[in-house]
């Protein structure tokens, strides 16, 4: 039977394949541990109580990437080239998503507009990471080589989406409700859009890494469709709402420090 869980496990079981998707991810958190750095950086003076929550924000991300690279050297395979299709991150960022990498290398403080920019962004693509992980979780929780990981990872993405919910609605209460909502629209309304553009690149490189049949390919193309246009329908709002989590302060805890050596 086709499934999430049946796709993940030939991909788990496969090196190749397996090596295409912690490759892909270990980029992603990379890049998403590089943003945050540079994001705490810049933030202005009206901002600075979120120094420490942005930098642990990406300190987490970091964590993930070595992560991911740690369940590779375990299997003693070495990193590949992230196709440019599958580049989530980069492809968000050419369609105007998030702050641009031109903004986060130089040396100009942030404006209010962009603090809420990358917050919208990062409420967006977090409801989709934890939403992942705890598919993953469900599924894999308990699976004796990546269970461990998949779990801390899930955790931290929680945390993540429940720390943007907590800044935007701060700065809702501070009068940028708004603004803050109408971004929230357009970053869903983008991210959508990626995100099945990735999921059928994705799916096609691990159609050929596992010689899938062409009915099986075409099965998978069409449950990403599906998901498109459920969230095409309606499905994005659950990606702009907001409330105050229950646990505050979720990233106001150390940084974490140190290689992912428990996953070597």
């Amino acid at each position: 039977m086709l499934s999430a869980k049946s796709i993940f496990q030939e991909i788990l079981d496969d090196d190749e394949a397996f090596r295409l998707f912690c490759s892909i991810a270990a980029g992603g958190e990379a890049q998403g541990g590089w943003e945050n750095g540079r994001i705490a950086v810049l933030l202005p003076p009206g901002q600075q109580y979120l120094v420490h929550r942005v930098a642990r924000h990406g300190a987490d991300e970091d964590k993930h990437g070595r992560i991911f690279q740690a369940l590779l050297k375990k299997r003693q395979l070495a990193p590949v080239p992230v196709p440019p299709e599958t580049d989530y991150t980069m492809l968000l960022e050419r369609m105007g998503i998030g702050l641009a990498h031109s903004t986060l290398k130089g040396d100009q403080q942030l404006t209010q507009a962009e603090v809420i920019a990358y917050l919208a962004h990062s409420r967006v693509t977090e409801q989709r990471a934890s939403e992942q992980m705890r598919l993953l979780q469900k599924h894999f929780g308990g699976d004796p080589v990546i269970g461990r990981a998949v779990r801390m990872i899930s955790h931290d993405e929680d945390n993540h989406l429940a720390y943007c919910h907590e800044e935007l609605l701060r700065l809702a209460y501070a009068g940028h409700g708004r603004e803050i909502q109408r971004m929230l629209r357009e970053t869903a309304m983008a991210e959508i859009r990626v995100y099945r553009d990735v999921s059928l690149a994705v799916m096609a490189h691990m159609g050929a890494i596992l010689r899938w049949p062409t009915a099986k390919r075409a099965a998978v193309a069409a449950g990403i469709h599906a998901m498109y246009a459920y969230d095409r329908a309606g499905g994005w709002r659950r990606m702009v709402s907001l409330r105050m989590p229950e646990r505050l302060g979720a990233l106001d805890g150390p940084l974490p420090a140190g290689a992912a050596v428990d996953f070597a």
